[in-house]
Formats: structure tokens, C-alpha cells, sequence
């Protein structure tokens, strides 16, 4: 497949596995319901995509390490936003999760010598801007306290480190090995939060319902297929121009459909953010 439509089709899954989290959000069951059965699902999914059961005990290293280090990161980095968030509050501790693109970059630039252009930096700016813009100013009730900086230093990291695991896996691994890859680094999230599933249900006594389960097989369905189309465009575009177009593109899509369809209304902070967002695609794509 083409890396430009991988990137396109990425997109659009990040979009909707973000749709579908806003629709199925509650607060009244185990937040870790949701989370697992999207695991569960990607876990499968990528089983059901090795084409030679066998190769899942005879692959290369890099499946397993890729797959064993992304699944913890991937769910290290949510007990940090989720921690962060009670005490910075959700819109600064989001704008650093975003921020976190800066990571892959960083080591794309230092270890896989990468080299961005001055328009793609100057797009790569712009896309920085364009989440401050979407963040916003700091709701009244999520000012008290002080603002941890180890916290939000530690959101930006581990989210960043999750989303490197793709470039990494692109350059040392298989391309051949990929769902084995992907099987590896979600089944090992989901047995991380299976364990935090149940530390969960003892201490609040929350416990998971058939409709979490089953809203996390919707979220869990485009999330493999976004991680597994990322990969596919990390393996022909630079990584300086995927993470950012990937990040800054799924917040248009959510955006725009949020806009259209659950009549949200943007204010000129957002709208000032999106027509930053547009800028910065044209010229992180621009040679």
C-alpha cells in the first residue's frame, strides 16, 4: 500500500478510536474496562493476522523486544496521564500526551539520521502551536495545586517512547514479522491491565460491565489498524513528517466530526488551532 494512503488511513482510525472513547465515556464503571477489552482486540486481531501460527515462537528479537518494551510503555504512559491529570488537571496533561511527538523526532534526528528541512521545521512549529491553541486555558477547577513538572515531563516521555516503538520496530525489524509484532505488544498490555483491572476492582469495588467490554472491542478494532498503518507509512515517509501529520491530522478529523455531528462549537482558540493545523500539513509535506 501506498505510505501517503497509510498515513491517510492511520489517521482516520486514530479518529476513530477517539470518536468512539467520547461516545462509550463513563465514570460509573471500572475505568479499566474499556481498556482491556481494546487489547483484548488487538490482541486477537493481530493473532488472527499472523499467517503461520508458529512464527509467533520463531521470530526475530526485535518482534519480541519491540513488542515487550511498547506493551509497557503503552500502558506506563496511561497510568502517568491519568495520574497527571489529578493533579495538573486533563487539558494541560493532554497538550504534554501531544507533545510527546517531539520524542520520535528527537531520535529519529539523533540516531536514525533523519534530517528535516526549514519547512518542515517551520511546519513542525506550527503543528507545537496548533496544540497549545487546542489545549486551552486551564479550567478553574483544575488549577488547585501545584503544577507537577516531573509529571508532565513523565507524560510527555512515555507517551513519546510508546509512539517511537513504531520507527524502531521499522528499522530493526521484519516487515514479514509485523502482526507477530503487534500480537506481542498487545497481549502483553493487556495482561498489564488485567492486573490493574483487578487492583482497580478491589480497591473501589467498581466492577466491570458487558458494555465496557464490548465498547472496548470498537475502540480496540480501528486502534490495531491505526498502530499497524503507522508502521506501514513509517516504513516509506520520514518520521518527521508522519508523527506530526499523524497527530495534527487526527485532531482535524475529531475536529471536524465533533463540529458536524455533536454540534460541539469551537471558539476562536480552536479555530485559530485547526487553520494552524492545515498550514502545518502543507508544509510539513512540502519539499
Amino acid at each position: 500500500m501506498n505510505p501517503e494512503i497509510s498515513l491517510l488511513l492511520a489517521m482516520s482510525c486514530s479518529a476513530c478510536m477517539a470518536l468512539a472513547l467520547r461516545l462509550f465515556k463513563t465514570e460509573e464503571n471500572n475505568r479499566y474496562g474499556i481498556i482491556l477489552g481494546n487489547y483484548l482486540t488487538c490482541t486477537l486481531t493481530g493473532f488472527l493476522f499472523v499467517s503461520r501460527k508458529a512464527m509467533i515462537l520463531q521470530a526475530q528479537p526485535a518482534a519480541y523486544l519491540c513488542g515487550l518494551a511498547g506493551g509497557f510503555l503503552f500502558v506506563l504512559s496511561l497510568v502517568c496521564i491519568q495520574t497527571s491529570i489529578s493533579r495538573n488537571g486533563a487539558i494541560l496533561s493532554s497538550a504534554f500526551s501531544k507533545l510527546g511527538l517531539l520524542v520520535p523526532l528527537a531520535l529519529s534526528l539523533l540516531f536514525f539520521h533523519e534530517s528535516p528541512g526549514l519547512l518542515q521545521i517551520i511546519g513542525l512549529v506550527l503543528v507545537i502551536i496548533s496544540i497549545r491553541f487546542f489545549s486551552g486555558r486551564r479550567k478553574a477547577d483544575e488549577t488547585a495545586g501545584d503544577i507537577s513538572l516531573l509529571l508532565l515531563a513523565a507524560v510527555l516521555f512515555t507517551n513519546g517512547m510508546s509512539d517511537s516503538m513504531a520507527k524502531i520496530y521499522s528499522i530493526y525489524g521484519s516487515p514479514r514479522e509485523e502482526p507477530v509484532y503487534f500480537f506481542i505488544l498487545f497481549f502483553i498490555s493487556s495482561l498489564i491491565t488485567l492486573f490493574l483491572l483487578v487492583r482497580e476492582t478491589k480497591k473501589s469495588g467498581k466492577r466491570v460491565s458487558m458494555r465496557d467490554l464490548s465498547a472496548g472491542i470498537l475502540v480496540g478494532i480501528p486502534n490495531y489498524f491505526s498502530s499497524a498503518l503507522l508502521l506501514k507509512a513509517l516504513c516509506g515517509i520520514p518520521a518527521f513528517i508522519v508523527y506530526p501529520v499523524f497527530s495534527s491530522g487526527t485532531i482535524l478529523i475529531v475536529t471536524v466530526i465533533s463540529s458536524l455531528f455533536f454540534r460541539e462549537k469551537l471558539n476562536r482558540r480552536q479555530l485559530m488551532g485547526l487553520v494552524l493545523v492545515l498550514i502545518s500539513i502543507v508544509f510539513l509535506n512540502l519539499s
